[in-house]
């Protein structure tokens, strides 16, 4: 259901007092002027802070600076008169008790009259003694259909014509954007060129960089990593390559829903957060970077309103894939925090999100700890699969080893015996073996040569690996795999010639 449908319905359904947490002010202000209109010419009132009700010469300047006096123009108005009355920037006088009050006893009131006060204000904030008599609504940013008219409208003020291809690729890059930003980024592309250009793609995309960022929520994460980057995790590679072409439109035709997710469980450092940067850089999908902690705040409603607004700006970037790193420390005893619900609040919104999503966020999530993890979090219908991601094999070490000496070293990496570096370093993890060579290579550094396969050994011997100071977490997690609960992320072999022709 649209906003304008969810809307209408509010209002022929007399709730009293609607809420719309939004920073698009003027679009949503428009978009209840025209519910008012259809439901046959509701009178609009708006109302802020500074200049007090604005419009009707009449009511000119009414209730400036006085928020209590701004709800009691609504009583002056008619009982019988069709009315919205838009207060700005509302949320900010809601914890004072008079203002309170009124609230509540307009509420009663408005039941039995035409009339409707909505709050446009930037953010949830609403005091507990309020929870039961505000009804939030949500106002979402524009869709494809809203974005294409307002470029379609800059590009005919400029007399120039776009093809349909450059068309919807802009339409595309500008998904996820405020319509006040999509019209500001393209009107600085205009007063730079004269006109929008296909480059100025790359203009959008970098304001969306800066609009992720200001949530403060989601990180735009750039990608440069392959698949091919990552040593072993055979059958993990194998899975991903197989669904390389499932965000297309031919997909669809095809009969295959979008992927849902994919959670990556297993020893710290073994490669599940490059897997996940590698996913978005195969895929050529942005990559969004969430951090759970950041969607709780202190106010009442604040956390859950980061959570709506988290999965409704991914949504709007959609396709795209959503990496949550550590998801077990965010979601930890959800059930036993002191915090009134608010976690497990959070926690059924995103785990009902991720059963029930429809749009094309691939979410890719990782965890050290499954023990942690909510028992909600492993039922099927959540994510596409779970892998296991252990420590590498002898094979698997030695292509680590290939990978890493490769990009340090290309042209000497015949003077390296990858063989015996993975024979010497059992029990070692990807990152300690990347750690191994950046301390072999301050050895040959300090002694002003190049590092050489003895200097690998020496610092290895130096290093103590996790899996032998975490042996009791790491044999758990190898037994729950072990018990069918994960897919094996790797095989014992090397690479299959057939995935090894699909890196190249």
């Amino acid at each position: 259901m649209s906003f304008n449908d969810e809307f209408e319905l509010l209002l022929r359904a007399r709730y009293p007092l609607i809420y719309i947490p939004t920073l698009e002010e003027e679009r949503a202000e428009v978009a209840i002027a025209q519910t008012a209109q259809r439901l046959g010419e509701r009178a609009v009132y708006i109302w802020d802070f500074v200049d007090g009700y604005q419009g009707n010469p009449n009511d000119q300047g009414f209730g400036r600076r006085n928020p209590l006096q701004a709800l009691e123009f609504v009583e002056k108005i008619p009982a019988n008169a069709p009315s919205i009355f838009i207060l700005r920037d509302f949320h900010r006088f809601l914890d004072d008790i008079s203002v309170s009050r009124k609230l509540k006893n307009l509420a009663r009131l408005l039941k039995s009259q035409p009339k409707n006060i909505v709050i446009v204000t930037p953010q949830v904030a609403i005091p507990s003694d309020l929870t039961e008599v505000l009804t939030v609504q949500e106002f979402p940013l524009p869709d494809v259909g809203e974005i294409k008219a307002e470029i379609s409208r800059l590009v005919a003020a400029t007399s120039q014509s776009l093809s349909d291809k450059v068309l919807d690729e802009l339409v595309r890059s500008c998904q996820g954007l405020s319509l006040e930003r999509i019209r500001r980024v393209l009107a600085r592309a205009i007063a730079a060129q004269g006109q929008i250009q296909p480059d100025d793609v790359e203009m959008v995309l970098e304001e969306k960089r800066q609009s992720i960022r200001q949530t403060q929520i989601l990180d735009y994460y750039p990608t440069s990593e392959r698949i091919s980057d990552i040593g072993g995790l055979d059958n993990l590679k194998d899975w991903l390559l197989r669904r390389g072409g499932a965000f297309t439109e031919r997909a669809r035709q095809y009969g295959l829903p979008h992927p849902r997710g994919l959670l990556l469980v297993g020893i710290q450092g073994t490669g599940k957060s490059l897997t996940a940067k590698a996913i978005a850089h195969h895929w050529h999908l942005p990559l969004l970077r969430l951090d759970v902690g950041r969607l709780f705040g202190g106010l009442v409603g604040e956390s859950e309103s980061r959570t709506r607004q988290m999965i409704q700006l991914a949504e709007a970037l959609a396709p795209c894939i959503l990496w949550i790193d550590e998801i077990d420390k965010a979601f930890a005893g959800v059930e036993s925090k002191g915090d009134s619900g608010t976690a497990s609040r959070v926690f059924g919104t995103f785990i009902n999100w991720l059963a029930e999503k429809k749009s094309p966020v691939f979410v890719v999530a990782t965890a050290n700890n499954i023990q942690a993890l909510p028992p909600e979090m492993l039922r099927k219908g959540r994510f596409d699969e779970i892998f296991f991601v252990g420590l590498p094999s002898q094979a698997e070490r030695q292509a680590i080893f290939e990978l890493h000496l490769g990009r340090l070293r290309p042209h000497n990496l015949k003077n390296y015996d990858l063989e015996r570096l993975a024979y010497e370093t059992p029990d070692f993890s990807g990152a300690e073996i990347e750690q191994t060579l950046i301390e072999a290579m301050h050895i040959g550094f300090s002694q002003n040569r190049d590092f050489t396969t003895d200097d690998i050994l020496e610092a290895a011997s130096q290093i103590v690996p996790l899996a032998r100071t975490a042996q009791e977490q790491i044999q758990f997690l190898k037994d729950w795999a072990a018990a069918g609960k994960a897919r094996m992320a790797s095989r014992d072999n090397r690479l299959s010639s057939r995935i090894q022709r699909q890196l190249q």
